[in-house]
């Protein structure tokens, strides 16, 4: 019952907030406008301030340069092999290696990890998420570019990752964290102060996202048949490479556990991007179709991950 009742505590929140969010645009109660704002200001404040604290009191370590060259090169194979399995099944759409690849980890994994483990131990999420937020914002965007209409412009590309707060927030962070500066502050209140800052802009991050998740979760028109190919196809390649970098990294770092952090990553949806490098109403709704039965997947996982944890 104790263990029932843990699981509860942990999936319903999250059941509930992704209710609100569907409920929210079935009665038409906020807009679309509306829905992009709070994404908007998760994407750009709370998520930033959530990263910020998580490097700056993160203790680093040679590991710190290891793991994002894995994540990015993770990554890339599930790319390689999402491209190569599209031609052996036929499956005929250009996005099938896009999906098979990255992690919405921005407005999705961080609210799952910390229902789940807590907002101390978000520093082991963070980097694993580093290596893949380079790929998604480098390699993945200038990938589908050369794959598409919309051709990829290098230089707007790395005005965007220089300037992302996503990008600023973990630079801050890690220059915090790594230099000691951040322990050096201690002692005088003023780490103390950035902390009450952080946990206070950074608290609404996870009811926020999973609100907006919800109102974006349309499963009515989904075309069931093409869309559980590709969804079955990445959760194949992504369970293959998860068990891999696990097996990588205890070789690697013995004493270096991010299980709980890899097994949160790799249930994740593909990024929620995607949709806008689509050429036509055709393919828009194939990845659309696709991230929306995705992240019902990872929400499965997440009440997976709960059960077994509890």
């Amino acid at each position: 019952m104790e263990k029932t009742i843990g699981v509860l505590q942990t999936v319903l929140p999250v059941i509930v907030m992704l209710g609100i969010g569907m409920l929210l645009r079935a009665k038409k109660l906020i807009s679309r406008e509306g829905i992009n704002t709070l994404k908007f200001v998760v994407v750009n404040i709370t998520l930033p301030a959530v990263l910020l604290s998580a490097f700056a009191t993160t203790r680093y370590t040679w590991m710190d340069v290891v793991i994002p060259l894995l994540m990015f090169l993770v990554c890339l194979a599930g790319w390689a092999l999402g491209k190569l399995a599209a031609k052996v099944l036929h499956l005929s759409s250009r996005f099938v290696p896009f999906l098979t690849t990255g992690f919405e980890a921005g407005m999705l994994g961080y609210a799952l990890y910390n229902m789940l483990y807590g907002s101390a131990s978000t520093a082991d999420f963070a980097r694993i998420d580093l290596g893949q937020v380079l790929f998604v914002f480098t390699l993945y965007k200038i990938l589908l570019g050369l794959d598409g209409s919309k051709k990829a412009d290098v230089k707007e590309l790395m005005r965007e990752m220089v300037f992302s707060p996503i990008i600023v927030a973990i630079a801050a962070g890690v220059l915090l964290g790594a230099t000691g500066l951040y322990q050096a502050l201690v002692p005088s209140g003023i780490a103390g102060i950035l902390d009450a800052c952080t946990d206070f802009v950074s608290a609404p991050t996870s009811a926020v996202i999973l609100l907006t998740i919800g109102y974006d979760l349309v499963l009515g028109d989904i075309p069931w048949a093409s869309t559980g190919k590709v969804v079955a196809l990445r959760f194949v390649i992504m369970m293959i490479l998860r068990t891999v970098l696990i097996l990588i990294l205890r070789v690697l770092m013995p004493s270096v556990n991010l299980t709980n952090a890899i097994n949160v990553m790799f249930i994740l949806p593909p990024p929620f991007v995607l949709p806008v490098f689509a050429d036509d109403a055709d393919q828009r709704v194939y990845v659309s179709s696709a991230l929306s039965v995705s992240t019902l997947v990872a929400i499965v996982g997440f009440a997976v991950l709960a059960a077994v944890g509890a």
